[in-house]
């Protein structure tokens, strides 16, 4: 019989500010053993995004806050271990929101079965999972990215940025990106292929460095940072230009609101469309995703970089890595 013992990660208390590991508690919990029509799970990766800083704080938003002294949740890959229900076999690979736990028992509600011959496991959670669909519908539908256009893709090697910039290279645009170190401003040109991949701690003035980098303006932009990065994008955008705004992680842990910024009004001059966007609203593109997306990797025109921490224990540590810059490409734990 499969262990009926598990750990979990609980949200203590509700940060303020930046968190840190003070806000959350490992516990260790008894499962039940699966009833009927239900199955137990062991996940073997879990992943940690940005977003859930927001579900940490008790206010109204596209999903629910995360309750004090409850499990966090998030997306996870793991293998069912005990099964109930007809739907499901043991050894079967599945995808869930139950991530921050070790183990866990449910109605097959909610799992989505994965294959790992056709790819590794941790894609799932990346590339070929909602981060690559993140990419695929800010790019493509929200910003509306033609062939031959100019676009500049901020945290561009982070999870969702890096499938950004090389969807934007298979579709014949030229590729501006920033990052914040050497090593990554490395990959984005060698690995990713970018035409320009700029440093954003060592720049200088952003605004000139973009400038550098794009001559003659940019057509579209991929908001995931926010602060001075909106401002020299909306400098350098062309009239009729759209930025896609997926995230502004640099304003996330900010404990008053700041500022917009001060060129917001370029806006009515250069008569630009900026659109917010959450992956949910656009499930629709899942099969056109799949599909572009597996001949992309097929044709090597796709490539993704992974941090890994092991052990539930760090999942904490994890999420607080990615508002420092310590991810590279997608920020996993590794359970199993």
């Amino acid at each position: 019989m499969p262990s009926l013992k598990s750990r979990e990660i609980r949200l203590k208390s509700r940060p303020a500010g930046m968190p840190s590991e003070v806000n959350f508690e490992l516990a260790s919990v008894d499962l039940h053993a699966p009833g009927p029509g239900e199955v137990q799970v062991r996940n073997l990766w879990m992943s940690v995004d940005p977003y859930m800083r927001g579900r940490m704080m008790d206010r109204e938003s596209y999903v629910p806050p995360f309750q004090i002294g409850q499990p966090l949740t998030g997306h996870a890959i793991g293998q069912v271990v005990a099964s109930n229900a007809p739907e499901f076999r043991v050894g079967d690979h599945v995808s869930s929101m139950l991530g921050w736990r070790e183990q866990f028992v449910s109605r097959p509600q909610g799992l989505l079965k994965v294959d790992p011959a056709k790819a590794p496991l941790p894609a799932y959670l990346g590339v070929l999972g909602m981060t690559g669909l993140t990419a695929y519908a800010g790019l493509l539908k929200i910003a509306g990215l033609k062939s031959g256009e100019t676009v500049f893709v901020s945290a561009a090697s982070g999870a969702v940025g890096s499938i950004v910039c090389q969807i934007a290279k298979a579709k014949g645009a030229t590729v501006i990106g920033s990052a914040g170190s050497d090593e990554k401003c490395a990959w984005l040109k060698e690995v990713a292929h970018v035409d320009a991949a700029i440093n954003y701690k060592t720049a200088g003035n952003l605004t000139v460095a973009l400038k550098t980098a794009a001559p003659k303006g940019l057509d579209v932009y991929f908001e995931n940072v926010g602060a001075e990065h909106f401002e020299a994008a909306l400098n350098l955008m062309k009239p009729f230009g759209r930025i896609a705004v997926c995230g502004m992680i640099a304003q996330y842990n900010d404990s008053r609101p700041i500022p917009g910024p001060a060129n917001i009004v370029l806006t009515v001059p250069k008569r630009l469309r900026i659109e917010g966007f959450i992956v949910s609203d656009h499930l629709e593109l899942v099969p056109a995703f799949q599909d572009d997306m597996a001949a992309w990797i097929t044709a090597g025109k796709i490539k993704w970089h992974e941090t890994v921490l092991d052990g539930i224990e760090n999942a904490p540590k994890a999420f607080l890595g990615l508002f420092k810059g310590d991810n590279f490409g997608k920020m996993l734990v590794k359970l199993g």
